[in-house]
């Protein structure tokens, strides 16, 4: 029973969410269209932003720490194999990403579309923020392998890479069937890569 009420707690949560943002939803709409009294809520969580967490925290956390290990993964190769390589990391970071975020696409528009105001609103540049770091590491090492060297003006690369990765999560914020989808990720990755290859001049 006590299981039944909190899926269903749940699940108007998310539609309170989605609609109307974490601002904007109502803590007294999710528990009076659950069915639950205020008392029973509080047995569950201790308040807005704790269901929120509930909702979506493992989700994000899978994400990051799947992103993370195969950033620790590239780096642990030898290095004479990077440039051989980064680009079949990268391809499979997106598509693992685009695979994982399809399965619990709720959770991550929920992160996408209506986590302002909540820890997880910065979610999409922190995963930026840990591309321009490995990508900041290949480059000197790129250099140091007599590669010409070369660097973004910051500004700019915030926004390619930004772009990647909205490209992506746009599959998932439209509902993109998930074949369809995967083989947009795929793309998308290609379409990038091509553009990396071109200014790094690693071919």
């Amino acid at each position: 029973m006590a299981e039944n009420t909190l899926q269903k707690i749940h699940e108007i949560a998310v539609a309170e969410f989605l609609e109307k943002g974490f601002r904007g939803a109502s803590l007294r709409e999710i528990v009076k269209k659950a069915g639950v009294t205020t008392g029973a809520f509080y047995g569950y969580y201790k308040s807005k932003e704790e269901l929120f967490s509930a909702l979506v925290k493992p989700h994000a956390d899978c994400v990051a720490n799947l992103f993370g290990g195969l950033i620790e993964q590239f780096k642990n190769l030898p290095k004479s194999e990077w440039a051989d390589n980064m680009a079949t990391f990268s391809k499979k970071g997106i598509v693992q990403i685009y695979e994982y975020a399809w399965k619990h696409k709720d959770a991550f528009r929920l992160i996408l579309n209506a986590s302002e105001g909540t820890v997880f609103e910065n979610f999409v540049h922190d995963m930026v923020e840990k591309e321009i770091e490995i990508t900041h590491i290949f480059y000197r090492e790129m250099e140091a392998q007599g590669y010409e060297p070369y660097a973004f003006e910051p500004t700019l690369e915030h926004t390619i890479v930004s772009g990647e990765f909205s490209a992506l999560f746009e599959l998932i914020i439209h509902d993109i069937p998930f074949e369809e989808g995967l083989k947009c990720a795929d793309k998308i990755h290609d379409f990038y890569e091509a553009g990396w290859q071109s200014v790094l001049k690693l071919n």
